[in-house]
């Protein structure tokens, strides 16, 4: 079976940063987490133990000198300590644990040190996307000629309107290969004249690399959900902020603020932290509502919301995105991450739609239980967590669906 992580870095930028804030301000942090497949997912006999097979394969794969020197040059803000730590980290097969069960639903588990386990997400999911369509055969059907045709267009359409954009799509790609033809097809577009609109770079770091463009991304859900399990979900957003603050001085300025929903954070988000943060990333409920809300918010701090950036990344396409510059662009500067729409869109093909959550998490291995943990979506029914967790935060912060 071919190996289909076959890069340290062919992961999102977001795993690496978060990881050097989670080693910078609790390197003694464990964690739990939880595979989730929103389709309940029946897969092909045998597949789960073809995906330990392929987490195997990872203990194989280590970052290089050449991309230790690119992560250097683009990711300025990242300490080099952090780079020391990256050329002796080793994955293990043993932080996961994957069982199939009789009807064919996947069943994964991590534990682990936080700064360890942090860099299996990403991969994991790539991993279980390839893996299901070389699996079922889908594969075979993946015309990466049309298919980097058909990116190109998506790339005149967004640049045309002035859209400034990321690949976002790792996680979810069809394919190593698909996630590559669009990375190429978008810069080929970007550089093929003078346009209004900006391609920004890609999350992943090995093909920003590969097509010297920049990696992007900044935190997940995750940060602020270990950070509620281990000092309480009510000043989870404030703690992170702080942390994060600790960590990258200013840079990496774009807050995640949906974990816990907007009351939540707006409480949190006081003027210093509304100024020393560039913007805010959307990436669950009514795109124009939130908007309105962060642009009411900024401007209750006295700060013109046009000074400040919001990223879009809530499941958008090619003209979802357009849709939102021509509306947004006349309250703040609206930028755009966007993910599955781009890596998996091959006509006739269903995307996955696979994620894996933190579920619990302790500041130190001394510890001897974990503090259960949750996610709270704007997106009615995408909570994330056990039942009772879920519940039990709702009422903590008085959370309304």
């Amino acid at each position: 079976m071919k190996q289909i992580i076959k890069h340290f870095t062919d992961d999102d930028l977001y795993k690496f940063s978060m990881c050097c804030a989670v080693l910078d301000n609790y390197p003694r942090a464990q964690v739990q987490y939880e595979f989730v497949d929103r389709n309940n997912t029946v897969y092909p006999a045998g597949f789960g133990e073809d995906l330990k097979e392929q987490i195997k394969m990872l203990e194989s794969v280590t970052i290089t000198d050449e991309e230790i020197a690119f992560m250097k040059k683009k990711c300025y803000y990242i300490p080099h300590y952090f780079y020391t730590y990256l050329k002796g980290f080793r994955y293990n097969s043993q932080w996961v644990k994957v069982n199939q069960d009789a009807e064919g639903h996947l069943h994964i588990a991590f534990e682990g040190n936080w700064c360890d386990t942090i860099l299996l997400e990403v991969k994991v999911l790539a991993i279980i996307s390839e893996l299901f369509y070389i699996r079922s055969g889908q594969d075979k059907s993946f015309d990466y000629d049309a298919y980097y045709k058909k990116t190109y267009e998506k790339g005149k359409k967004l640049l045309a309107a002035g859209c400034v954009f990321s690949d976002f799509g790792t996680r979810r790609r069809a394919s190593f290969e698909a996630q590559d033809v669009v990375v190429r097809a978008m810069k080929d577009c970007a550089n093929s004249q003078q346009w209004p609109g900006k391609l920004v770079g890609t999350s992943n770091v090995y093909l920003a690399m590969k097509y010297d463009l920049t990696p992007v991304g900044t935190m997940a859900h995750e940060f602020m959900c270990a950070t509620a399990a281990m000092f309480g979900p009510q000043m989870a957003n404030n703690i992170a902020m702080n942390a994060w603050r600790n960590t990258f001085r200013g840079a990496l300025g774009t807050f995640l603020y949906d974990t816990y929903g907007w009351d939540n954070f707006s409480l949190n988000f006081s003027e210093d932290f509304a100024n020393l943060f560039k913007g805010l990333r959307v990436d669950s409920g009514d795109n124009k509502e939130q908007l309105h809300k962060i642009v009411d918010k900024y401007k209750s701090l006295g700060i013109d919301p046009k000074t400040k950036q919001v990223i879009f990344s809530n499941a958008l396409d090619t003209d979802g995105a357009v849709e939102l510059q021509n509306y947004a662009k006349d309250y703040v500067l609206p930028s755009f991450g966007i993910g599955t729409h781009f890596t998996n869109d091959f006509d006739g093909v269903k995307p996955m739609n696979i994620v894996i959550k933190l579920l619990a998490a302790k500041i130190t291995e001394s510890w001897p239980y974990y503090f259960d943990t949750c996610k709270l979506s704007e997106d009615k029914g995408k909570h994330t967590g056990k039942p009772e967790v879920i519940k039990r935060f709702i009422d903590t912060l008085h959370f309304v669906e």
